[in-house]
């Protein structure tokens, strides 16, 4: 139903326009009686099997939504609904910030792709910890955070561990993302140096909390070998829970999409199948040379069942979708699930 009937009329709007009308009819069909157990029945796929403990969380499934699409924990109940065995909020930043100007968010339809250079634009950490105390759904959600714009490199610590402050009661695990390339000078904080600075301090707020949080990195495509060897060096120092492999890609290649519209969408980060092959090499080499020691999250590209099966393969502990779930609908969420509990069927017999 969604990509014959739904997606030709979404996508006639203008994609920020289309996510909300997603997200607030979302909401309106489950305050109708009956609804939410419609919902769960079309998309909720429940399986033993498909249990996993990853760093020291059980979720009920591996799928989850990556961040970027319910950037101020507005949707958790509903996207509970929807068969997801995780939620990541965010990006979320101390103070609220409205992002770049629009038009931000760009389809390429050919290549089954999103442009964005959204900027963080997001209420802040105290209106996302509000909406999670408040929340029905005992689904496991991440926080992912980030610095506001005006805050310099040198004071960027200080807006991570706010954020930790803000969020640590409401949230099952962080992940700290430097990797975004639409935050002007934010993956200089990829740098080895910057880097293990930024992650001591979260990490020592973390660490001195009553319960501590799996603390992960969300790490950029477009690293090379040697910085994702430095990365993996980084995280044993740190003490970090695990990694989020990957971010969107500043890389425009091999593209259907004719390049004056490729052009004409301007800067930002790249997702969808375009980035499936680079993040599932990130994925296969991070997991090679942690020894599997390391989870790792897998995300890029995830359009099928197929995808999802190879990321895990790679070495993913869990993967997330983004992209593929605007362009296949939440259909998707299900087919994943259903097909891991029958090739977990297949190879026990």
């Amino acid at each position: 139903m969604y990509k014959s009937l739904l997606k030709p009329l979404l996508f006639q709007l203008e994609p920020e326009k289309a996510h909300h009308v997603v997200f607030d009819n979302l909401r309106r069909m489950r305050q109708v009686p009956g609804m939410t157990a419609l919902m769960r029945s079309l998309y909720d796929y429940a399986n033993p099997v498909l249990e996993r403990e990853v760093f020291g969380l059980k979720f009920r499934n591996p799928v989850g939504l990556a961040a970027g699409l319910d950037k101020n924990a507005e949707f958790t109940d509903e996207l509970a609904t929807l068969g997801f065995g995780f939620v990541e909020i965010g990006t979320v930043t101390p103070r609220p910030q409205p992002g770049n100007p629009a038009p931000r968010l760009f389809r390429l339809p050919a290549d089954e792709a999103l442009i964005n250079r959204m900027g963080f634009n997001n209420e802040g950490a105290a209106a996302a910890a509000a909406r999670l105390r408040r929340r029905r759904s005992t689904m496991i959600i991440g926080g992912n955070i980030g610095k506001n714009k005006d805050t310099p490199n040198e004071q960027a610590a200080a807006d991570y561990v706010a954020c930790v402050d803000a969020l640590h009661e409401v949230v099952d695990y962080f992940v700290v993302n430097v990797s975004s390339p639409n935050t002007p000078n934010l993956r200089q904080l990829q740098e080895r140096e910057p880097l293990i600075q930024l992650l001591q301090q979260v990490q020592e707020r973390n660490l001195a909390k009553p319960k501590p949080r799996p603390l992960l990195l969300k790490i950029a495509p477009d690293l090379s070998d040697f910085q994702l060897s430095d990365i993996l060096l980084i995280a044993k120092e740190t003490q970090l829970s695990g990694l989020v492999a990957t971010n969107t890609t500043i890389g425009r290649e091999g593209l259907q999409t004719a390049p004056a519209t490729v052009e004409q969408a301007g800067a930002g980060g790249l997702s969808g199948r375009p980035l499936r092959e680079r993040a599932t090499e990130v994925i296969r080499y991070l997991h090679r040379h942690s020894d599997g020691a390391l989870p790792i999250i897998g995300v890029g590209g995830i359009a099928s069942a197929r995808d999802a099966q190879e990321k895990l393969a790679a070495g993913a502990s869990l993967v997330q979708l983004y992209t593929g779930f605007v362009y296949e609908g939440p259909a998707l969420v299900k087919r994943i699930n259903q097909a891991l509990a029958a090739e977990t069927h297949h190879t026990a017999h």
